[in-house]
């Protein structure tokens, strides 16, 4: 299998999300019980496979008696405790925030709310842990990789890359987001059936505005709703705006517009306000989701659809999705192409309990795996044996290999970056360039404040002229 990116592994939208592993509790209220159902069996399954990256979230949500009354979150809050078993997660149930830790964050005005559980993960090493895994069972992954068009030959695809090379496919899925339909019509011989609906999803990142565990959803005037989540232990994240989009995926920010809206619902539900010279990193996304003509964005499905054209070759596009069910839509997309091609297909539904790299934790305890790496490495700072533990899990030995001690580890590149993880972040998870590293590999970037990449730059610089 060969896997070709035209950019970086999760350049756009795959690390442009809210970083949620939920089954979407306000698309109960659209009646999507069936995709609510499927997320919350995903959540369950994705939590188990990749304990480090991945960890449970409880939610506040205070209540507005002006916007939905109590009976309807009660409703809704049961049903989704039950539409889908339920192992790791507690149930939800009803605050007196007055009382309650997070209660004292918020303005006095909300004495009532709600707690629920879900799950959070980072999203652009998902992506990557994904990639890792694939490669591990024998698949090629060539990140700024574009196809440039595929054409049919004895019904067979051809694929023409960069630089002139043609590789040939007995299949081929187009699983390009926001691009999609462009890659159809552009660069196949292949007519679409169905129609995507980019929607731009905008986040905030602001200093952090509570320092307990729990993250919030708050219910807003126009019924949609935002999450104020706890980030990178310094920080909120304030998210997310659903906006039509019509321009280049590539090229999407953020407006003054979505930073007031996501400003304004903040400041109204947090005692502590924010302006925008508080903002310290935006960013957004394309959601490529499946037109079904609703006039809200906020309510169009986050449902997938998988079209199968056999002629003139088979070609497997992929329309809509969301995070928490791409494992799901990866199976189905597999089983349908086997079937097709008359491959005997590997037992169906492995991945159900298949672990990603990095998440063989022992009794999948993070808790139990920090105090290993305690006892491991007693020398690496704390704050960085976590970060290390969170980002890596059991491939951290794949980042210290045999350094006995932090100079072991090499220089400095940036804060709190040495030379050892650099390295392997090249070798092994196809990192190319500083952003790479800094803002998808890890989080970084949003720690420096100023300081300089100029080092980054140069080792980095160096290193491609010797490899």
């Amino acid at each position: 299998m060969l896997l070709c990116e035209q950019d970086d592994l999760a350049a756009h939208t795959s690390s442009a999300s809210t970083k949620l592993i939920h089954g979407g509790l306000r698309y109960l209220e659209d009646f999507h019980f069936s995709l609510v159902r499927k997320a919350l069996m995903e959540r369950e399954i994705l939590l188990n496979a990749a304990p480090h990256i991945m960890r449970p979230l409880h939610f506040v949500m205070p209540h507005d008696q002006h916007l939905r009354p109590m009976w309807m979150i009660r409703t809704g809050l049961f049903l989704y405790d039950h539409l889908a078993p339920r192992k790791r997660l507690a149930a939800s149930a009803a605050i007196d925030l007055r009382k309650h830790i997070a209660g004292a964050a918020l303005s006095p005005q909300f004495t009532r709310g709600f707690v629920y559980s879900d799950g959070w993960t980072d999203d652009a090493r998902l992506v990557v842990l994904n990639a890792l895994d694939a490669i591990q069972r024998g698949a090629s992954v060539r990140t700024r990789t574009r196809v440039e068009r595929i054409e049919a030959r004895n019904g067979e695809w051809t694929a023409a890359l960069p630089d002139g090379e043609v590789v040939r496919a007995r299949a081929v899925v187009n699983a390009t987001g926001p691009w999609v339909t462009q890659f159809i019509q552009s660069q196949s011989p292949v007519k679409a059936s169905h129609r995507i609906r980019l929607v731009k999803g905008s986040h905030i990142v602001v200093p952090k505005l509570f320092s307990h565990r729990f993250a919030y959803i708050f219910q807003n005037r126009d019924r949609r709703i935002v999450f104020a989540i706890p980030y990178e232990r310094e920080f909120t994240l304030i998210g997310t705006t659903d906006v039509d989009y019509h321009g280049e995926p590539q090229q999407v920010r953020i407006d003054q517009q979505e930073i007031a809206y996501l400003r304004d619902i903040a400041n109204r539900y947090f005692v502590r306000q924010i302006d925008a010279a508080d903002i310290a990193w935006t960013y957004s996304g394309v959601r490529p989701l499946l037109d079904d003509e609703a006039s809200d964005p906020a309510s169009v499905t986050r449902d997938y659809v998988l079209e199968l054209d056999t002629h003139p070759a088979p070609l497997l596009s992929v329309f809509g999705g969301k995070i928490t069910t791409y494992r799901k839509l990866a199976e189905t997309a597999v089983d349908r192409l086997v079937r097709q091609m008359g491959v005997a297909p590997r037992a169906s539904g492995w991945t159900r309990t298949a672990i990603l790299p990095g998440g063989e934790l022992p009794g999948h305890s993070f808790a139990v795996f920090l105090r290993t790496l305690e006892r491991r490495y007693p020398w690496l700072p704390a704050p960085l044996r976590v970060r290390y533990a969170q980002a890596y899990g059991t491939r951290i030995d794949h980042v210290i290999a045999d350094a006995r001690n932090l100079a072991d580890m090499g220089p400095e590149l940036v804060p709190q970056l040495f030379e050892r993880e650099a390295d392997y972040l090249c070798r092994e998870e196809l990192a190319l360039t500083a952003d790479d590293i800094l803002w998808r590999r890890t989080k970084l970037g949003l720690h420096l404040r100023g300081h300089s990449t100029r080092a980054l730059e140069e080792w980095l610089s160096r290193r491609r002229a010797t490899v």
